[in-house]
């Protein structure tokens, strides 16, 4: 007795009959966009948190320049009131030659020797920076400035008594002795100009100082003006 066997058909499923396996592709187009949307967060929170860096360290340096500067205008009114007693300790250079400064104006000239002008009478009154006509001593070099960035002037490294007969800017303590500022790119700097005033009044000084900070691109300059009140 033979025995028949049935064949049972089989169902295929269409793929639209899964619905668990097309929902797992749409988690991962989910999961990555959600990466990318992370990763975009992060690279911004990175680069604003460099940013804030740079404006911290830029704002610390100006501050640094703008101090240097204002030690300078200090050193400046020091110099002025230097007198022929006694040559300032730890000098690098004697100012007494030029002092007191009330009855030696003459040593003021118009390339400022030894950081001292004497400016004319249009660069005060006819000066133009648009077209670097008549230039005052303090503008920068490249506008026609006096400050002679490029010439030999005294330092510390130099020693005493070296490169005494400069022009333009005078470096801190120069004639006054006081010690150099560590941490700046260089040592700040300042310029005397002497003004006469007719009528009787008295003549008074213009100083202008420029300090550095750690980078060498940033620089602040302060202008103050003053009348000595001590005459020997």
């Amino acid at each position: 007795m033979s025995a028949l066997l049935s064949r049972v058909p089989t169902r295929r499923l269409c793929p639209a009959a899964l619905p668990h396996r097309r929902g797992r592709g749409i988690a991962l187009v989910i999961v990555l966009m959600f990466l990318l949307v992370l990763t975009s967060l992060a690279i911004f929170s990175a680069r604003y948190a460099t940013l804030g860096e740079g404006m911290a360290r830029n704002q610390l340096d100006q501050e640094r320049a703008r101090q240097a500067a204002e030690a300078a205008l200090r050193d400046a009114e020091r110099d002025l009131l230097l007198s022929t007693a006694a040559r300032a300790a730890n000098s690098r250079c004697d100012r007494r030659p030029d002092r007191p400064v009330v009855l030696r104006v003459a040593a003021f000239s118009a390339d400022c020797a030894r950081g001292q002008c004497a400016p004319s009478a249009l660069s005060a009154t006819a000066a133009d920076w648009s077209t670097n006509a008549n230039p005052e001593a303090w503008w920068p070099v490249a506008r026609g400035g006096l400050w002679n960035n490029g010439g030999a002037k005294p330092s510390v490294a130099a020693g005493l008594n070296n490169n005494c007969n400069f022009t333009g800017g005078v470096p801190l303590g120069t004639f006054t002795g006081v010690p150099e500022i560590v941490g700046v790119s260089r040592q700040p700097e300042y310029l005397i100009e002497y003004y006469s005033r007719a009528s009787g009044r008295a003549d008074f000084f213009r100083i202008t100082a420029r300090g550095f900070g750690l980078n060498a691109t940033t620089e602040v300059v302060m202008q103050t003006y003053f009348q000595p009140f001590i005459i020997q």
